[in-house]
């Protein structure tokens, strides 16, 4: 059975609550009326899939396909733009206010019940083995491509783990883990709703992402998390691989495979977050400011 969007929301909120939830929960929860979600419960219970506001397991079977299953870390690249830090340390592997960006990372996917985690590596590569100790689930993909290319690459060799996968770029520090979810109805990718923004924001059309750009009014700041659905992420595999060996291909952003180079063949959502749930470090200015303790670095 395929789940209509609305039904898919009432059971995603009710298999990610512990406790019952009730109608109005449930409605500030959806933005759906409190006649809409009673409908929608009535509905559900009358096929199985929900008892006294909580899910069956005929419930929970029914949100499989939709199940969040592994989650894949772009973590390859020099990060230049962070020295004098990233001279001798990947950039996911700095700390701030003492714990590694990537941590948060890794631990909001486990919080989200998504175990089977896969790193790309490239620079420094032998200092991730220090994640085994805390993370021993973790496998790494080698990207021998790294110092010639853009991130391009490491989606290149990870290119047949997409499907039902999160695609993280490595250098957020996450401060709402709750943006990890851990059922999809679409691919999709987070974005932050800016004014103005300098940055690489999304052109959109009714939520669906109809391009990429660089700055822009009245948009969706592009945060370096997404999902990917099975049937995109197959299509994903084949389309990486073919953008890969397109003139110029080796310089793109991985993102830009399925929001730019081959546009029509995705409808990719936005998720929006809060100003501050996620944030990325790209520079070291950046970084300071996030935690002061690197003001002595000249």
């Amino acid at each position: 059975m395929k789940l209509s969007r609305k039904q898919f929301d009432i059971l995603s909120v009710l298999a990610e609550n512990q406790k019952r939830t009730t109608q109005r929960e449930l409605s500030a929860k959806t933005g759906y009326s409190l006649g809409t979600i009673n409908k929608l419960l009535k509905e559900l219970s009358e096929n199985g899939f929900i008892s006294n506001n909580s899910l069956t397991p005929s419930g929970f079977e029914l949100l499989e396909p939709y199940k969040a299953k592994r989650a894949v870390f772009l973590a390859a690249g020099v990060g230049s733009r962070l020295m004098p830090v990233s001279l001798n340390t990947p950039k996911p592997l700095v700390r701030v206010k003492g714990k590694r960006m990537i941590d948060g990372l890794i631990e909001a996917c486990l919080a989200a019940g998504i175990e089977d985690i896969i790193v790309v590596r490239g620079y420094f590569s032998e200092q991730f083995d220090q994640l085994l100790y805390k993370y021993p689930m973790i496998r790494f993909v080698e990207n021998p491509d790294f110092m010639e290319t853009n991130n391009i690459s490491s989606a290149y060799f990870t290119a047949d783990l997409l499907e039902n996968a999160y695609v993280f770029e490595s250098d957020l520090i996450l401060y709402d883990a709750s943006v990890i979810k851990k059922y999809h109805y679409t691919s999709d990718f987070l974005g932050v709703y800016k004014e103005r923004s300098d940055d690489w924001c999304f052109e959109s059309k009714d939520g669906i992402i109809t391009g990429e750009k660089i700055g822009g009014y009245n948009c969706y700041q592009m945060i370096g998390i997404s999902y990917w659905n099975a049937e995109d992420g197959s299509k994903l595999k084949n389309h990486i691989r073919e953008a890969y060996k397109m003139p110029g291909g080796r310089e793109r952003y991985w993102e830009q495979v399925p929001l730019v180079v081959f546009n029509s063949e995705y409808k990719v959502g936005i998720i929006p977050c809060k100003e501050g749930d996620v944030i990325e470090i790209d520079t070291f200015n950046e970084l300071k400011a996030v935690d002061p303790a690197y003001s002595a670095y000249k």
